[in-house]
């Protein structure tokens, strides 16, 4: 049978979760909650769902989730006052721009379940990378190097709903790191630069950064961060032990390549998040699905939330003041 869901926001991620909603047959995607006319009607027209408001949405005894792409700054009230009316809830990253506000709102055990749109983590290339580290197939870690380069920076207008670059694109290598080395992280150093538009330093954001943590054991983590490649979405992680390397190197838009006397060369990587990730939000819809079924718990869990913007919070704080920052271990 399939449950049928609402999809809050008809943005960039709103698009990227439609498609993969509408193509899963085991949920229906009964309604669209959007505050933009055009792109409610857009949505409409593509996959026929009902454009609905939310308090209409969460009446709705046959709505079994909420599926929320609005505004970072309603990810947490939307997603508490859904867990209120009983709805399931998979919402996109990050939970919300203010640790104490997302560690008060804490759900109790009782409330539905909660998925929280991480979504490399569904990610077939990385999740075997993952499960072999996990196996010990190289070893103690005793570092982790990940490159997460954006093609082209979005408008600065962007910085003031988003949260900034540690909470809403580090974000994912933070939880990516506390996945990997499944142990504390202890200490953060982080710095930022505005090397491609300094409206970004206006909204006192960055558009370039690096982050260096240290885990318990005493692994580090080097992370690089930037607003354009220039080449590109570039995307590469890896993991070195006492015993070798495992590695997740660019993907390719095709696996043609081209060899002559003028050299040799391949297809571009790809040039965008939802072309090189599509297979994790296939993967991680039909996570949902099981969720909504009874059949699976979240693998990325509330509780995942805090700890990543827990370290995005002092990645900020390391690369306002300069100064590395001690971490409790949770």
């Amino acid at each position: 049978m399939a449950h049928a869901i609402a999809l809050v926001g008809a943005g960039r991620m709103g698009q990227c979760h439609a498609h993969h909603l509408a193509s899963n047959p085991d949920i229906d995607f009964k309604y669209i909650v959007e505050t933009n006319p055009d792109a409610a009607r857009r949505m409409v027209a593509a996959y026929g769902a009902t454009w609905e408001s939310y308090e209409e949405v969460l009446k709705d005894a046959d709505v079994k989730g909420l599926v929320i792409c609005s505004d970072t700054r309603q990810h947490l009230p939307q997603s508490m006052q859904a867990l209120s009316a009983g709805k399931s809830v998979f919402c996109e990253k990050p939970i919300g721009l203010n640790l104490a506000d997302v560690r008060a709102a804490r759900p109790g055990r009782n409330r539905p379940p909660f998925l929280l749109g991480l979504n490399r983590r569904f990610d077939p290339h990385i999740r075997n990378l993952v499960r072999r580290v996990h196996a010990g197939e190289i070893g103690k870690i005793e570092s982790i190097r990940i490159v997460n380069h954006d093609p082209s920076s979005p408008p600065a207008s962007f910085v003031s709903n988003s949260g900034g670059i540690f909470r809403d694109f580090t974000l994912h290598d933070l939880d990516l790191c506390r996945w990997i080395l499944d142990e504390p992280i202890v200490e953060v150093y982080a710095a930022g630069s505005c090397l491609i538009d300094e409206a970004y330093a206006d909204a006192g954001d960055f558009d370039t950064a690096r982050t260096l943590m240290k885990s318990r054991s005493g692994a580090l983590c080097a992370i690089s961060n930037t607003r354009r490649s220039g080449c590109g979405y570039d995307q590469r992680l890896e993991v070195f032990g006492q015993r070798g390397r495992l590695a997740v190197d660019n993907l390719h838009e095709s696996t043609l390549s081209k060899a002559g006397m003028s050299g040799s060369g391949r297809d571009r990587i790809h040039p965008q998040f939802m072309s090189r990730y599509e297979a994790s939000y296939r993967e991680e819809t039909a996570h949902f699905a099981d969720i909504l079924a009874g059949k699976a718990h979240p693998l990325v869990t509330y509780d995942d939330g805090i700890s990543a913007l827990y370290l995005a919070e002092a990645c900020m704080q390391s690369a306002q003041t300069s100064q590395s920052i001690n971490l409790y271990s949770e």
